[in-house]
């Protein structure tokens, strides 16, 4: 249970998003005594974690990947898999005793009037007054896929094309040739994936080399070395992190995946983290996963590739990315960069939108749930700093036990 004392107000902080970022807030605030009220467009937490594939499992540990105040169960071993993480937010909503609403989506925040709150606009017609709110819609928020020219001949000519977000498991592609198009963690794991389950043959199309690490050395899980690093100087990560992969990984040139010319460090702190190998290395090693060139076109049953070949796949996954998609939520108010997505996370908010928190919207490689966690634990004590402050004040005052919000 968490702590009774006086807030400044009696509008409840507003979480929007009921994956692991904004459970993670909700209970954290929960512990500092501050009402939290999360909203979450489907109709369970963890919609995101549920609708991956099967195969997926965590590439952070599990002892570094528990959120505040419940620890991941050892059942799970050392790489939870989706299902497990799935029933652990399931349990850590109902071990924190959070206030979570299903079903609502809020489209679009705005100061209140006398701006001392945020006023949220939802699903139905809602409109809901918060002390502060926390966004935590996301980092795979809207699936992307390419506009590539031919594509709707392709498809006309009994090509399959499919994003990554709707990919669950090999079975249907049994017996196919598959064109993966993106070497990210997800397109590297779907790839082996399809690999391993029975497609006839499984190319990758590579736009730009990846940098691939082992999950773990020895032992030694990869995480830890990006927990390690990541205050060191970027040329220093970037020269040791080559020197250990000359050493611990095989040059695969001849196969179409030769070594990477940018720097690892460089690359993550653009956004683009390593791959973790879940098999990626032993399948292009034995020509089960054959490296191609990107995708420039299609042209009837053919893709064509930016070094000229083409190739005639039955389906093709795009393991694309997403788009954060917060400019219809947030975008009026100034806060987000030239790519989208926001200009401050965890404890800061932005100047022009005080109470504004964002959690969830980086992909660190120290590991995401672990980031999320921290940022729970700094948005949280914000929170109750503002909010105590302002009882000083004389501010008007409320009980964590105030009842829910009309409307919702």
């Amino acid at each position: 249970m968490c702590a009774d004392f006086d807030l400044t107000d009696d509008r409840p902080v507003y979480v929007i998003g009921g994956g692991p970022g904004g459970l993670a807030a909700a209970a954290a605030l929960r512990q500092q005594g501050v009402r939290a009220v999360v909203l979450e467009k489907s109709g369970a937490v963890g919609a995101s974690w549920r609708g991956h594939y099967e195969r997926l499992r965590l590439h952070t540990t599990r002892a570094r990947s528990g959120l505040p105040g419940l620890k991941m169960p050892r059942s799970f071993g050392r790489w939870p898999a989706r299902a497990d993480v799935v029933r652990y937010l399931e349990k850590y909503a109902v071990h924190h005793g959070l206030e979570i609403v299903t079903g609502v989506e809020v489209t679009r925040i705005d100061r209140t009037p006398d701006s001392t709150g945020w006023l949220l606009r939802a699903t139905g017609g809602r409109e809901l007054t918060g002390s502060a709110v926390v966004v935590a819609t996301g980092f795979n928020h809207t699936p992307r896929l390419p506009s590539w020219p031919g594509l709707a001949a392709y498809e006309e000519a009994g090509g399959t094309v499919l994003h990554a977000a709707a990919y669950r498991d090999p079975a249907p592609y049994a017996g196919k040739d598959v064109l993966v198009v993106g070497v990210g963690n997800t397109g590297a794991e779907i790839a082996v994936d399809l690999a391993e389950g029975g497609a006839a043959r499984v190319r990758l199309a590579i736009r730009t080399v990846p940098h691939i690490l082992r999950r773990s050395t020895l032992g030694w899980p990869s995480q830890m070395t990006g927990i390690l690093v990541r205050r060191l100087p970027t040329r220093l990560v970037d020269a040791g992190a080559a020197l250990l992969c000359r050493i611990a990984l095989p040059d695969l040139s001849a196969k179409g995946l030769p070594r990477p010319d940018t720097g690892l460090y460089t690359r993550a702190r653009q956004g683009a983290i390593p791959v973790q190998d879940v098999g990626l290395i032993k399948a292009v090693r034995r020509g089960r996963v054959e490296p191609v060139a990107a995708v420039d076109s299609f042209e009837g049953n053919e893709a064509v590739l930016a070094d000229g070949s083409r190739v005639t796949p039955e389906a093709v996954i795009a393991a694309t990315g997403y788009h954060r998609a917060l400019e219809g939520l947030v975008g009026h108010l100034g806060v987000l960069d030239a790519r989208g997505r926001p200009v401050t996370r965890g404890r800061r908010t932005p100047k022009q939108a005080p109470g504004l928190y964002f959690t969830g919207f980086t992909n660190p490689i120290s590991g995401n749930f672990r980031e999320m966690a921290l940022d729970a634990h700094r948005i949280a004590k914000a929170v109750a700093r503002r909010t105590r402050g302002r009882t000083r004040a004389g501010g008007p005052r409320a009980t964590a036990a105030t009842p829910p919000p009309a409307g919702v």
